[in-house]
């Protein structure tokens, strides 16, 4: 809102209407212990004037980097008609459609859009989206457990899927009784070592992610067939970018994934300084009851007209607390509408040229940064859409004087993997040029020798 429409009159009459002395004494069952006070560093108040001088400011701070970051959130060009078609009223206000003879349109497009995700997975069944890849993650978790029933629940989560949704899984899941045990990741290979699952073969599910954190790829067919062969589920964490190019979960080893999950920014989706973004899920026919979030079905009415609809559960489910499939209702429908736009326009052919041309950049980016003394790649097998290299400068500092070239040189590592030193994991999209990559290495280089 752009201004405050309530006067101070305003705001004493509507106190003294419902016999109340002040705004504070709304809060008055808020113990004092919970409060925060008073906010000292908070500045004091602007006018209009200097409030959108100050945001001017901040909004010239982030003008002009060019981006190199990939880990989970990829800068993709997004034709203009995807948002322009996404926010018109129809869309851009919809709730979630429970009324389905009101709802056609809204429902026809999910449809669609799980048919889209259903091929691009090579899977039976898709929903409506869901939050983010990370809860994402977690509701196939959840999922997996129900559907193995009598089995303990012990997840393998291997360290290449990344940090950030290893977290948010184990935040959703601790108090449910179920273990995550962390699969270590070969150090020369930089994915799953497959020879180390031989003491696991009483786990309810193993989660492949593919390509994994490191932009490596998994051995995903030996991985499936390993976990099938001991009755353990396979739920696949995917980029769904790179599908256009690599094996669909679906064709994994000799029957294919279980459950598939994963992030659905890349599809149209606008970095936004992370978010909102949304997850979606796929799974086999079989196990379809048991997955969480909206599903749309097709049917024809009482003249034969084609219907749309939300179907195998019912809206009630959503409020089920623990009998539910999932208390994470929001499925966030704007996006997934502008995914399925997205996904529209660019079709299969379109969504294989962007995959080739990041895997393209990012090949390119790797071979001019190593050819700088002092960095190298850490893992030789091969990679898509990111890459690890290792400097013999720590990458905070070397990030920082990147920076002040408005350049965003990469991710750094050292947090969640201090075992690879000084590492750092680069991406470059479809969106980066030969010149701008040229730039990078210029820059890194300077930074290098200094």
């Amino acid at each position: 809102m752009p201004y405050i429409p309530h006067t101070s009159n305003d705001i004493a009459e509507m106190l003294a209407t419902i016999g109340v002395g002040s705004i504070e004494d709304l809060f008055d069952e808020i113990p004092a212990t919970l409060r925060c006070g008073y906010l000292e560093k908070i500045p004091s108040s602007l006018t209009e004037m200097e409030i959108g001088a100050l945001m001017r400011q901040r909004a010239e701070q982030d003008s002009g980097a060019v981006c190199f970051i990939g880990a989970g959130a990829y800068e993709h060009h997004i034709p203009a008609a995807v948002w322009e078609i996404a926010t018109r009223g129809e869309f851009y206000s919809a709730y979630t459609p429970y009324q389905a003879e009101a709802s056609q349109g809204t429902l026809q497009l999910l449809y669609e859009f799980q048919t889209m995700m259903a091929n691009l997975t090579g899977m039976e069944a898709s929903n409506a989206s869901l939050y983010d890849g990370a809860s994402a993650l977690a509701e196939a978790v959840l999922m997996a457990v129900r559907l193995a029933k009598s089995k303990a629940k012990s997840i393998l989560m291997p360290t290449t899927v990344h940090p950030i949704y290893r977290h948010v899984v184990q935040t959703i899941v601790k108090n449910q009784g179920i273990s995550l045990v962390e699969l270590p990741y070969d150090i020369e290979l930089g994915r799953i070592a497959p020879d180390n699952l031989a003491n696991f073969t009483q786990s309810t599910a193993l989660v492949i992610p593919q390509p994994n954190f490191f932009g490596s790829l998994e051995a995903v067919d030996e991985l499936t067939n390993w976990a099938h062969a001991h009755g353990i589920l396979v739920i696949g964490v995917v980029n769904p970018l790179t599908l256009a190019v690599l094996s669909p979960p679906g064709e994994w080893g000799a029957k294919g994934a279980d459950i598939v999950c994963g992030e659905g920014q890349p599809l149209g989706i606008p970095l936004s300084y992370g978010g909102p973004y949304f997850g979606f899920m796929c799974c086999k026919k079989a196990y379809v009851r048991q997955m969480p979030g909206r599903i749309v079905g097709r049917t024809v009415d009482l003249d034969g007209k084609t219907g749309y609809t939300l179907t195998l559960q019912a809206r009630e489910q959503h409020i089920r607390r623990s009998k539910a499939t999932s208390n994470i209702c929001t499925n966030q429908g704007l996006m997934a509408t502008a995914a399925t736009i997205h996904t529209a326009l660019l079709g299969a052919e379109g969504l294989e040229r962007v995959a080739l041309t990041c895997h393209a950049n990012t090949t390119s980016l790797v071979e001019k940064l190593t050819a700088i003394a002092g960095i190298n790649r850490v893992f030789k097998e091969p990679f898509f859409h990111e890459a690890v290299l290792r400097l013999e400068k720590p990458v905070d500092e070397v990030l920082r004087q990147l920076a002040t070239s408005h350049i965003f040189g990469g991710y750094n590592l050292t947090k969640f993997y201090p075992k690879l030193g000084n590492s750092l994991l680069v991406c470059a999209t479809e969106m980066r040029t030969s010149a701008e990559i040229d730039n990078y290495a210029e820059k890194l280089q300077v930074v290098m020798e200094n």
